[in-house]
């Protein structure tokens, strides 16, 4: 489309928009605007509450009336025999007639007393408990048993881990020394022993080695001549004491001290020895309790019962039964450790190495 055109397009659409803008009507702005709101304000007059009547006063108590005064009475001589003034006799209170006293009751007879006594209960008898007494070491009449092989059935605990198994005590003596083997073998826990070796003197047995065999061996050895106990697993020293026994070595000790003087060892007797284990020595005590009935592979047996009860936190409690029948060799050996684990050794079988 050529220029003029357009031009001339472009300048009739500007008059059309100006002609119709001045034919709208030219409205007042106050007409537009919305009308104005008036407000009317009023004042308002609170009343205030009325006061609240005062209270009567209280009116005063009236006087107390003054009591009426009394006329003097005239004084008059007294007698020579006179009795109290009045008042005083007023204010002093009679004494209360006394009772008449009443005539005792009878009292029974001897006779009657006694035939109306109830007769007293006897008082139980209890059996006396014996005192301890404690037995003097070196002091003693021995017989030392001679050689023998001892098999025992053995069960356990570790860690609540019931397990069974074999156990052999051999002990070998020529009179003169001595040589003690325990051994005890598990299936799957494996084997372990204990060695005791010494010599025989008037006093008993008088250990010269001690081993104690598991994984390793650790060992204790008495050197009597310098009064000292050395360990292998360089542990302390310590001293040795007159009839020290080790731990395998002292139950062979106590057989042959039953054997020796059997009545000598009541119910309530306590022994008292030095023990030496692998790492240390120490006391131990031990207290006869009493003869028990054991049922073991051969039957019913009678046995004395002997017990090492634990005095620190962490010893083992210590039980073994003697049998008189056999010489008074050792027909159960139960161990109890601190944490309940256990060993317990019944006797299988009795025989010559």
């Amino acid at each position: 489309m050529p220029l003029r055109a357009l031009l001339l397009i472009g300048a009739l659409v500007l008059i059309v928009h100006l002609l119709l803008l001045q034919a709208l009507p030219s409205a007042p702005l106050a007409a537009i605007r919305p009308p104005m709101k008036a407000f009317t304000t009023r004042t308002v007059t609170l009343n205030a509450p009325p006061p609240k009547p005062e209270a009567a006063p209280k009116p005063a108590p009236p006087p107390k009336p003054n009591p009426p005064l009394r006329k003097p009475r005239p004084a008059t001589q007294p007698a020579a025999t006179a009795p109290p003034p009045l008042a005083a006799a007023a204010t002093q209170p009679q004494a209360p007639a006394e009772p008449a006293a009443s005539a005792p009751e009878p009292m029974p007879a001897a006779s009657e007393a006694v035939a109306n006594a109830k007769p007293e209960a006897p008082a139980p008898e209890s059996a006396p408990v014996p005192p301890p007494r404690e037995v003097p070491v070196g002091a003693n009449v021995l017989a030392i048993p001679g050689s023998v092989r001892i098999t025992y059935d053995m069960t356990g605990e570790v860690k609540r881990l019931s397990y069974s198994a074999n156990a052999q005590l051999l002990w070998m003596q020529d009179g003169s020394n001595y040589d003690a083997i325990l051994e005890v073998k598990a299936f799957l826990l494996g084997s372990a022993s204990q060695m005791s070796s010494g010599q025989i003197t008037a006093e008993g047995l008088a250990p010269l080695r001690f081993a104690d065999k598991r994984r390793t061996e650790v060992a204790a050895h008495f050197e009597r001549d310098k009064g000292k106990v050395t360990f292998s697993a360089n542990t302390p020293d310590a001293p040795l004491l007159a009839g020290a026994q080790d731990r395998l070595s002292v139950i062979f000790q106590l057989v042959a001290m039953f054997a020796g003087e059997p009545d000598k060892y009541p119910p309530a007797t306590t022994i008292t020895l030095q023990i030496v284990g692998p790492r240390d020595a120490e006391l131990w005590l031990f207290t006869v309790d009493g003869e028990e009935t054991l049922n073991l592979a051969h039957g019913a047996m009678q046995a004395i019962k002997v017990s090492r009860n634990p005095r620190k936190e962490f010893d083992q409690k210590i039980e073994v039964w003697f049998a008189p029948s056999l010489g008074y060799l050792p027909v159960r050996l139960r161990i109890t450790q601190a944490n309940g684990d256990f060993v317990d050794q019944k006797l299988q079988e009795v025989a010559k190495p």
